[in-house]
């Protein structure tokens, strides 16, 4: 490619070599016709001269009047021609340099035309060399082609082991876990019937006393002191009756049966109801009230997401503008991070700067982010004006361009709100209306200065 460019760069010369050889001829015959003109009104002066002499020496025959009427027209007619003479020398002396300017840029671009033929001829050697050195390479590559097809052969083998190794492995690790599986059931299990006899010997105890229970040796137990005749011994049955579940629970009813009188039971049970229909009510009441709060929450959450939506939307398009006249070009969006769920979703920005991809903000660069930022502090002002603004130092990294900008969009929103600007920037400055500056005095103490620039420009 570089070679095709070099010839067309020199056949683009030549044709210029040949287009000046062409000027040079045209200007060379018309110096040619020029100075035959020359010659020709040289002769005409010489012939007027002589009959300027002739009408002197007729002059001199002739009356005053006469001689000065015709000298008048012989003194025209001579200026005349020496003013011709004049122009024609002045196209000479112009047609010559441009025919010397042709000679010398003729003489450039043949020298040129030399440099680009040497600089082919440089070039076919070094694509002669490269492609020795791609037969080179060509070769090497088939060498290394022949050592790799049985590497590849070996490592596909050791491949193809290590699977059935791995498959191997998962089915022993898949034992092992149903082997701990079946550990872990059983430990629970053993667990459980210990529980289970613990509180099986906790309701005998309850129910008839302190007993004496023979307690097997795998299982853990703390036998009662032998307080005979306080301890009942319990024998061990080995078969139960089948009606014995019958006889436990007409036993118990018997038992729950029997018990104190209680004279004061009317009256407890009228507190009793009357308290339960206390609080019933209070929790009807408080049931209706948590009914009618979710209602208004659900109310509220749906005019909180229908106005956030339209804010949303109108801060993201106020915003894609302000980006767009502050980086003068580029495009930038707000992107909600769960779109499903408003009341939780996040907001997200996503900046293309011109002539970059579309990034986050934390991939952009100090002054981009500033940018960005200023662009959405503009925005939420635009849709939602505030009395006061307070910016500190926002323009710091803002180059000349960004600054006139900013200052630009500052100055109109200032229509509608009041901004407070702390900053160094001389560019942000004369947008100001009142300036306010610490300065330090002759007595090194530090006082505030303030100017307005409107009364400054009445006076």
């Amino acid at each position: 490619r570089e070679m095709e460019r070099v010839t067309q760069a020199a056949e683009w010369q030549r044709g210029l070599a040949e287009r000046a050889q062409i000027k040079r001829a045209e200007l060379v015959q018309l110096v040619e016709q020029v100075m035959v003109e020359i010659g020709q009104l040289k002769e005409e002066e010489v012939n007027l001269q002589s009959e300027s002499e002739r009408l002197a020496s007729e002059a001199a025959m002739l009356s005053q009047e006469t001689l000065l009427a015709e000298m008048s027209q012989v003194q025209a007619a001579l200026t005349a021609a020496q003013g011709q003479v004049e122009r024609q020398r002045a196209i000479l002396e112009g047609n010559v340099a441009a025919l010397n300017e042709v000679e010398s840029r003729l003489a450039s671009r043949c020298a040129r035309v030399e440099e680009l033929t040497r600089e082919i001829t440089s070039l076919m050697a070094r694509v002669n060399g490269q492609r020795e050195r791609l037969v080179h390479l060509a070769e090497q590559i088939n060498s290394v082609d022949n050592l790799i097809t049985p590497a590849e052969k070996e490592l596909e083998d050791l491949a193809k082991r290590q699977s059935a190794l791995e498959e191997e492995e998962r089915g022993q690790r898949e034992r092992l876990r149903h082997m701990e599986n079946e550990h872990t059931r059983s430990v629970l299990e053993l667990t459980r019937c210990q529980d289970e006899l613990r509180s099986l010997q906790r309701q005998i105890e309850n129910e008839l006393g302190l007993v004496d229970i023979s307690i097997s040796e795998d299982i853990n137990g703390q036998p009662p002191l032998p307080l005979h005749p306080l301890v009942s011994i319990l024998p061990v049955v080995d078969d139960l009756p089948e009606d014995l579940e019958a006889e436990i629970r007409g036993l118990r009813v018997q038992l729950s049966q029997l018990g104190t009188v209680n004279p004061n039971a009317p009256e407890e049970y009228e507190a009793v109801r009357t308290r339960y229909e206390f609080l019933t009510g209070q929790i009807n009441d408080l049931e209706q009230a948590a009914a009618d709060l979710r209602r208004v929450i659900a109310e509220l959450d749906q005019l909180m997401e229908h106005k956030f939506l339209a804010t949303f939307y109108a801060v993201s398009r106020e915003f894609k503008a302000y980006f767009k006249r502050l980086f003068n070009g580029g495009d930038a969006d707000l992107v909600l991070t769960d779109p499903e769920n408003i009341s939780q979703t996040g907001i997200d920005i996503v900046a293309r700067p011109p002539g970059k991809r579309a990034r986050t903000l934390a991939m952009l660069s100090g002054g981009e982010r500033a940018l960005t930022a200023v662009s959405l502090i503009f925005a939420l002002l635009k849709v939602r004006p505030t009395p006061f603004c307070t910016l500190d130092e926002v323009d710091a990294m803002l180059d000349e361009a960004n600054v006139g900008r900013f200052r630009q969009v500052l100055e109109e929103l200032s229509q509608q709100t009041q901004f407070i600007v702390i900053t160094h920037n001389r560019h942000t400055v004369e947008a100001a209306r009142t300036i306010y500056g610490i300065s330090m005095g002759k007595d090194t103490v530090s006082q505030v200065i303030s100017l307005r620039l409107e009364e400054a420009g009445c006076q």
